[in-house]
């Protein structure tokens, strides 16, 4: 009998023309409001900061996950202010090419392949894995992502960083669960569709090649 593999779950908040954050980077536009609040702390204490749980009410943050996944650009906001370990009670990676190794030993700085590293720390024993952002980060890993949790708000952002940054290669998810708020957050989990096996006989079709043939650009992180 085979072991099960970690999952990698996206969960994200976004708003409802598809950007995690401004093109700054800042996310302080998403409220947190009360009923959101007190659904997600019960719910989903893993995904606050540690520096955050005492205000919030969180005693001992458990639930699915055991590590984090970080772009450079959803670190720094952290590293700016001198905290090394936002969320100490996971084993946190961050995605850069431009650090260096860190000195904290509950985080790694990764500058190799994220997809390479993912699929590698998905066949270790642990829990599932949170892939926390950013839209760099999550456009190169968007074909190992196993669930989709996004927290959609009621706000048009026209401009800013993308759910997803990657060329065009359509990933399909089907919706499993939703859940609406009062103050008109929508919770949407999605889990991954497998995707359609390769044709083994028959003519290639040039275009269709071209279409599989699409990649995820940019460098880890940001």
């Amino acid at each position: 009998m085979g072991v099960s593999l970690r999952k990698l779950v996206y969960y994200v908040a976004s708003t409802l023309d598809g950007f995690i954050a401004a093109p700054d980077g800042s996310y302080d536009f998403f409220p947190l409001e009360p009923d959101v609040a007190a659904h997600l702390t019960a719910g989903w204490p893993q995904t606050f900061p540690t520096f955050s749980h005492p205000q919030l009410g969180i005693d001992r943050p458990t639930g699915r996950f055991d590590a984090v996944l970080m772009g450079r650009a959803t670190y720094d906001p952290a590293l700016r202010v001198g905290v090394t370990s936002p969320y100490a009670h996971l084993r946190q990676y961050v995605f850069s090419r431009s650090l260096p190794p860190s000195t904290d030993p509950g985080l790694e700085v990764v500058a190799g392949d994220p997809v390479a590293f993912v699929r590698e720390l998905k066949g270790r024993p642990g829990g599932d894995i949170w892939l926390c952002g950013g839209g760099d980060l999550a456009g190169q890993l968007l074909p190992e992502v196993d669930e989709l949790v996004v927290k959609l708000h009621p706000i048009v952002a026209g401009s800013g960083i993308p759910l997803a940054a990657r060329g065009f290669a359509a990933h399909r998810f089907t919706l499993t669960g939703t859940r609406s708020f009062d103050s008109g957050l929508v919770l949407l989990h999605y889990a991954a569709e497998p995707a359609p096996p390769a044709a083994s006989t028959g003519t290639a079709d040039p275009a269709a090649s071209d279409r599989a043939g699409v990649t995820a650009e940019g460098a880890p992180g940001r």
